[in-house]
């Protein structure tokens, strides 16, 4: 199963869909959502994500071990410095092994400070990078101190993320040489909004790994994609977070579309993420799709 992945990710097509844990002491609903749709019959795998923005959220291990149980395809489960120190991530990934979740993306993680739990601190032992290296022991058979494994855990791969834009590209470089050096295998940016944009990551992705080739290290670049159908959304990520570039041409269309009311906004926002969905396709076939929780769009994205 991960040989599979890993072999898509590297030679052939490659389409993951983001799932997010919800507010609940259960995933079941998400798990039924996403086989009611089908959605598993039109990707190679999933992801799930750890507590974003710091809000408590179901376990992602535990919702990997689900969606993999379930439809027998490989479950990316986020994993965050800002919750664990060194032993919690060793521990986890060892638990996490047995039960065959090994596809890790290594996450710094938001601040503690935003998160929904009063007084919550984060850890932050190191950046994501502890994690990889982490990872790096363990397929060598050992813990982070060196010390031999009873029995050696089954490989883990291990992925990362990027921004998808920086006002300096070489800032990009860096960061995507330094993942590749401490083993990633694959580079997941974020949502990406443009196809020119794209191609430039596709550059700095091809010279970070001829940086890294010395050392016998190379990864592949997975296009993020979070659809947008409201003008608010697009202004949101354009303004609010850093690492993206909504192009301006998008919010115009979206501004004059919400004019003419809700309904027309939903429609251009999806003609322009699913045009988007299929130029990237086309250019790089590699794609991770975020749509938070939004099945229904993934769907009709994905076919």
């Amino acid at each position: 199963m991960f040989d599979t992945l890993i072999n898509k990710l590297q030679n052939g097509t490659y389409i993951t869909l983001e799932t997010t844990p919800a507010h609940s002491a259960t995933f079941l609903p998400t798990v039924q959502k996403i086989e009611e749709l089908g959605l598993h019959e039109l990707v190679d795998g999933f992801s799930t994500t750890d507590n974003p923005l710091a809000k408590l959220k179901y376990n992602a291990l535990f919702g990997a071990k689900m969606l993999q149980d379930r439809f027998h395809k490989p479950v990316i489960a986020t994993m965050s410095m800002r919750d664990r120190n060194k032993i919690a991530l060793q521990s986890d990934l060892l638990g996490a092994n047995e039960f065959d979740i090994r596809t890790i993306l290594a996450l710094t993680g938001d601040p503690a400070t935003i998160s929904d739990q009063p007084k919550a601190k984060g850890v932050f032992e190191s950046d994501s990078t502890l994690l990889l290296d982490i990872i790096s022991a363990f397929n060598s058979g050992m813990d982070y101190a060196a010390k031999p494994f009873v029995v050696r855990p089954q490989p883990i791969y291990p992925f990362t993320v990027v921004n998808s834009y920086a006002k300096n590209p070489k800032t990009l470089q860096k960061k995507m040489q330094k993942k590749i050096k401490h083993g990633t295998v694959g580079i997941i940016t974020q949502p990406v909004y443009d196809v020119e944009n794209a191609k430039e990551l596709l550059e700095l992705l091809e010279k970070a790994n001829n940086e890294c080739c010395s050392e016998n290290k190379s990864a592949q670049l997975i296009l993020g994609i979070f659809p947008i159908t409201k003008l608010r959304t697009a202004q949101f990520l354009a303004s609010h977070v850093p690492g993206i570039n909504v192009p301006a041409c998008w919010i115009d269309k979206l501004r004059k579309a919400s004019e003419q009311g809700a309904q027309e906004e939903y429609k251009v926002g999806f003609e322009l993420s699913k045009k988007l969905f299929d130029d990237l396709k086309e250019l790089h076939p590699k794609i991770h799709l975020m749509t938070a929780n939004q099945f229904q769009i993934a769907k009709d994205i994905l076919v």
